[in-house]
């Protein structure tokens, strides 16, 4: 079905700017036209009222296997899949219509979307992270001589022969990338969050690997050594970087590395990690990060290094996904934190000049907003609230609109 978007606030998200009273026609699935007094005989018209037409949001770290419980590799695969789907649903009604597994996701899960079995955001998946023994990815209690790990969440490989299989295992399954654990983290018993994880030697061959297959590798990396490390052997995306520091940052933006912070889920841990079992270790952890984490976007900025948007909340709950916005908001400006959720988002998943802006041609991946949010981010807020309609894929998935 054809749509005509009447009378709107179009959103340009390169130049921070709102155009005023414009349509947009929307033909299989993309976005036919832009302008003024246009007309369809066959399209569903949309009086926008003068809200502001923006593309749909990209959240490029996100866990939908994970929601919180504190005892994930405890339960039935089914469960998760359950779980993941009511996960998914919410995630789209919140405005985001793309999003990155960073690890927990497999094939099924972007081919049960893509079916239309669970309604959900486009979906781009890790499947399992892979991990050194010990390392971020290895789950076990530190009294645990068991070799078994979460199966679902991460894989241990050891050594270049064991990393190239993990990595190899992984695009085998349908990877869209590939998610390295470079650096000790918050939820993991045995590794201090400055335990700088993998040999170059490891790193090289799972980068290697991903580019083989025309993937990319995205690393889980807190402190400047493991970030460095990382960049150099070729990763395409940090995620979190907490600890970034000047020099490093001016080497991602050399490399053309991108940064995806994931600020909110330290603030969500600590508020609500008692709930979910999180142990004081983890939380101490968690402290830690946060402490540090909003300087990382100063650097970053400084260096032009390109932030995307992320969230992870691996141990919180996904309802505090649109709260991203308001942490960053506290160091960057409104237009750039809606870049990073847009157009960067689009690089990260390899969507650019398809997805992430109101233009001719792209997919029709739209939210219509009740205000502007270049001015206020709270918009965003309160699940979805503020955000009558939500188009995926040229497809009305919500709106509230008719009901008025």
């Amino acid at each position: 079905m054809s749509h005509l978007f009447k009378n709107a606030a179009v959103m340009d998200v390169d130049r921070g700017e709102l155009s005023t009273a414009t349509d947009v026609l929307i033909e299989n699935q993309r976005i036919a036209s832009v302008g003024r007094g246009l007309s369809s005989s066959t399209a569903q018209t949309i009086d926008a009222g003068g809200r502001t037409l923006m593309p749909g949001l990209i959240d490029c770290h996100l866990h939908i296997c994970a929601d919180g419980m504190g005892s994930y590799p405890k339960i039935f695969p089914a469960l998760v899949a359950a779980r993941a789907s009511k996960i998914l649903r919410e995630t789209l009604m919140r405005g985001f219509t793309t999003v990155r597994d960073a690890g927990g996701a497999d094939k099924g899960y972007r081919d049960a979307v893509e079916s239309d079995l669970f309604p959900g955001p486009r979906l781009f998946v890790a499947g399992r992270a892979i991990s050194q023994t010990g390392g971020h990815g290895d789950h076990r209690n530190q009294a645990d001589f068991c070799a078994s790990c979460s199966a679902n969440l991460s894989v241990v490989a050891d050594g270049v022969d064991q990393v190239r299989r993990a990595a190899r295992e992984e695009l085998r399954r349908g990877a869209d990338h590939i998610k390295i654990m470079a650096s000790g983290g918050v939820a993991s018993p045995a590794d201090p969050i400055d335990y700088v994880q993998y040999s170059m030697d490891e790193l090289c061959a799972i980068v290697d690997e991903a580019k083989r297959a025309n993937k990319y590798a995205m690393a889980h990396a807190y402190t400047a050594p493991s970030i460095a490390r990382a960049v150099e052997a070729g990763v395409r995306t940090i995620e979190h970087g907490n600890f970034l520091d000047e020099a490093t940052a001016t080497q991602m933006a050399r490399a053309g590395a991108f940064l995806v912070p994931t600020l909110i889920v330290y603030r969500r841990i600590l508020t609500h990690g008692k709930e979910v079992g999180v142990s004081d270790l983890h939380l101490e952890k968690a402290r830690q990060v946060m402490e540090v984490g909003s300087r990382s976007l100063g650097i970053a900025r400084r260096a032009g290094v390109k932030m995307a948007f992320g969230t992870d909340l691996f141990r919180a709950p996904k309802e505090y996904q649109s709260e991203e916005f308001l942490v960053r908001a506290e160091v960057l400006p409104a237009a750039e934190i809606i870049q990073s959720a847009t157009i960067i988002g689009a690089e990260v998943v390899g969507m650019q000049g398809q997805v992430g802006r109101v233009v001719e041609g792209y997919r029709a991946d739209l939210l219509l907003v009740d205000g502007n949010p270049f001015d206020d981010l709270s918009l965003f807020q309160n699940q979805g609230a503020h955000i009558p309609v939500i188009m995926k894929d040229g497809q009305i998935v919500k709106n509230s609109l008719a009901a008025q």
